[in-house]
């Protein structure tokens, strides 16, 4: 009969997740006692098979044959941090106009909003910005309605033009413009505007 030790459990369930996962320790807490899945995670971690990237915060490294070790998803961060949380987050910003190709910045800086408590995690030189706000910023927290929504208010009205929009129409799928429709209650009414505009065909 083997006996499989609190390092071995672990060591199996990381492996059973693809390179890439960020993870925090309460993953683990039906394992065994939260103390022993700390130290275990601590050994794992001198010994290479994941990377700390914050306190309470690791990840199963993506690794390239020549630039070894590479950087976390930031998306992988957020989810890991709305699990252990309990929350939703709505990324926001340059870094939402950059997933959606409607800016070439890499920001340094990633802003998500949050229904939770304020938090700033710091990795290498990035920060991730966990920011509290409104109900209404997060009511299409997880939808595409929501990340159109942040881009646009971070470019803003006057930086929106024409080309920007037959881009983000080209972007999107038949059924992500029909969840903008139903979102459109969640949008300042210049952003909704432009919803019925791209999708409508009717004067922004």
């Amino acid at each position: 009969m083997v006996i499989q030790t609190i390092d071995n459990i672990v060591t199996y369930r990381i492996y059973g997740n693809k390179r890439g996962w960020v993870f925090t320790p309460s993953r683990f807490y039906d394992i065994g006692s939260q103390f022993a899945v700390r130290k275990t995670l601590e050994r794992l971690a001198i010994s290479g098979v994941i990377r700390r990237l914050a306190p309470g915060l690791y990840d199963y490294p993506k690794r390239h044959p020549v630039l070894g070790d590479l950087l976390p998803n930031y998306e992988q961060i957020g989810i890991a941090l709305a699990k252990e949380n309990k929350i939703k987050l709505q990324p926001s910003g340059a870094y939402a106009a950059n997933l959606l190709g409607l800016s070439e910045q890499v920001p340094a800086k990633i802003v998500f909003l949050t229904d939770g408590s304020n938090r700033k995690v710091v990795i290498g030189k990035l920060e991730i910005i966990l920011k509290k706000t409104t109900p209404k910023n997060m009511a299409a927290a997880g939808r595409i309605s929501g990340l159109v929504i942040q881009a646009l208010r971070y470019l803003g009205k006057d930086s929106v033009d024409f080309e920007m929009i037959n881009k983000l129409k080209r972007r999107l799928s038949q059924k992500d413009k029909e969840q903008l429709l139903r979102d459109i209650s969640c949008a300042p009414a210049w952003i909704g505007a432009i919803f019925r505009k791209m999708i409508l065909g009717t004067r922004a």
